[in-house]
């Protein structure tokens, strides 16, 4: 962790994109199906602007510049289709780090899923780029494929500064993405990291989504923690145990 009172998760965010970022190319690491969501194919980006404790891909996270390799928009939107096409996949996303960190590359594989009209974007973002600039909602507006899931990192701004070392105030950027998305009207729900959250922080929440829109509480979806080896050690190092975290061969088929 980075000290009691944190980073800036925005400057982070700078910093790595020119780690991870090249004109119009990004850094990826892997391309691959899964049955989350009833299925989809994945492309594992690398870099992120938060150092969540809990991160299955933190080695990657952590060494940005040496991981992966440089894939244009066409090169990613290929592999995506690709792997969609043969497990019959309606659904991509771009995982495994964070998305928004390379903006223009970001829209342009969006633009080639939009043109190709055969599957449905799932936009996986900690939100806070988003919450901080609404253009990028507005941009996410003109296209008709995409879906945002905005990943909380915790239930208030206490378990957000302790779960990822950053400010406490950037929390708030979080929820401001979602209010920015539907204001756009982008389709956009939040999933919450839960495994150290309190009852009474969960409903607090709740109450805090419902101000913005009740469709937030109503696609509220419940996110725990998975305790691969390393994620265990991590936890182990900073002194944090979930109050609730699964097995990664025993997850409940509701979470996958």
């Amino acid at each position: 962790m980075s000290g009691e009172r944190g980073y800036d998760p925005i400057l982070l965010a700078e910093a790595v994109r020119r780690m991870v970022a090249r004109g119009s190319e990004r850094r990826y690491y892997r391309f691959r199906g899964g049955r989350w969501y009833g299925g989809i194919a994945t492309a594992d980006c690398v870099g992120c602007n938060l150092r969540c404790v809990f991160c299955w891909g933190w080695r990657v996270r952590d060494r940005p510049s040496g991981a992966g390799r440089f894939y244009s928009p066409e090169e990613v939107y290929e592999r995506l289709a690709s792997i969609a096409g043969r497990r019959g996949y309606r659904l991509v996303r771009i995982s495994g780090n964070e998305p928004t960190i390379a903006w223009d590359h970001l829209l342009r594989v969006i633009e080639l899923l939009e043109a190709d009209g055969r599957f449905r974007f799932v936009l996986e973002t900690n939100g806070i780029l988003i919450g901080a600039d609404k253009s990028k909602a507005r941009d996410l507006s003109k296209f008709s494929s995409v879906h945002v899931r905005v990943s909380l990192k915790g239930a208030s701004e206490e378990e957000f500064h302790l779960l990822t070392g950053a400010r406490r105030e950037f929390y708030r950027l979080q929820l401001e993405a979602l209010r920015n998305l539907l204001d756009e009207g982008v389709p956009a729900h939040p999933a919450v990291m839960l495994s150290f959250s309190e009852p009474r922080a969960v409903d607090e929440l709740k109450a805090r989504l419902a101000e913005i829109d009740r469709s937030l509480v109503e696609e509220f979806e419940e996110e725990y923690v998975f305790l691969y080896p390393h994620v265990v050690e991590q936890l182990r190092r900073a002194g944090l145990q979930p109050r609730v975290a699964f097995e990664p061969d025993n997850i409940p088929e509701e979470l996958v």
